[in-house]
């Protein structure tokens, strides 16, 4: 059985936006798409009636919570919702839904252990309108074992516009998968790859600069263009027919990448498994990106 793409729905308009997009990404390598809803209490708060000693209250808004029906008939309002918007957008893909009940961030990263991607919109429902990112998407886009894309950027950017694909390129051995993605990626899409590496003379040490797990004096040595010709090398020789640009940027990297980004469809980074610890090392150039990118940001896990 084909394993499906993931995408969470939570009513939010960000959310739609993120079902318009995984519609497209569903379509582009031909697999299932599966709708699921995290169903919480707390989404549905409703104005207390009658005296207030009559029903228990939520201390924090002072509202009555909701009946166990009010949140299934909130969560098969917010699945026929987004299943309409995405069989109207990929009417030949494949597509499931699925409720789940808990907390979110935890019922996303279970799916995502069978998931060909998980697609995520960048604030849901439940965040403070001030949040550059909402706070299910950015736990989700640090414990996942699947790719993450969370839908960020204008119509543009969504809608596949720029033909560019961009990829972060580290030193070391931290950006193998993500190659490998961002390669199939473009390929899918018939557009160009743009590969960036970032480096900055300052002392090694400062919060730009910080030398990554696997980072080795020998790898500092190589120059940029070898850094980048040996990340895509081998993965290159799977997707000969992607046209490889080489970006090589004297300075931190998450202003390069967030720059590049500015004229993609797509920004991938790759993250490291944290030794001794569950999750991932998203760092602080992938925290940069999934707060300010442009565009939709995939964090691709080192396998």
């Amino acid at each position: 059985m084909e394993i499906p793409l993931v995408v969470g729905v939570d009513g939010s308009e960000a959310g739609l936006e993120a079902v318009d997009w995984a519609a497209d990404e569903a379509v582009r390598h031909a697999v299932p798409l599966c709708l699921v809803h995290i169903a919480t209490s707390d989404q549905l708060p409703r104005p207390v009636t009658g005296h207030p000693n009559h029903a228990p209250s939520d201390v924090r808004t002072g509202r009555e919570p909701p009946s166990d029906q009010e949140v299934r008939e909130n969560a098969d309002s917010v699945v026929a919702s987004a299943t309409l918007r995405a069989r109207k957008r990929a009417p030949t893909v494949q597509l499931s839904s699925e409720v789940l009940y808990g907390d979110a961030a935890a019922a996303l990263t279970g799916k995502g252990r069978n998931a060909f991607a998980l697609v995520l919109g960048s604030r849901g429902l439940g965040d403070l309108a001030g949040l550059l990112l909402g706070s299910v998407s950015l736990a989700v886009a640090a414990r996942a074992d699947c790719p993450v894309v969370v839908v960020r950027g204008g119509v543009e950017h969504r809608d596949s516009r720029f033909g560019n694909v961009v990829v972060g390129i580290e030193d070391g051995a931290g950006s193998g998968t993500a190659v490998q993605f961002a390669l199939r990626e473009a390929q899918v899409r018939c557009c160009g790859l743009t590969a960036v590496h970032a480096r900055c003379t300052a002392t090694i040490g400062s919060p730009e600069t910080t030398a990554p797990a696997d980072w080795t004096p020998e790898a500092r040595r190589r120059s940029p263009v070898q850094v980048l010709d040996d990340a895509l090398c081998e993965p290159g020789d799977q997707c000969p027919h992607v046209v490889v640009s080489r970006r090589a940027v004297e300075g931190p990297a998450r202003e390069a990448l967030l720059e590049a980004a500015s004229g993609a469809d797509l920004l991938v980074v790759g993250a490291r498994r944290r030794h001794g610890h569950f999750g991932l090392q998203l760092g602080l150039v992938n925290h940069g990106v999934l707060h300010h990118s442009p565009c939709p940001v995939a964090i691709v896990p080192q396998i």
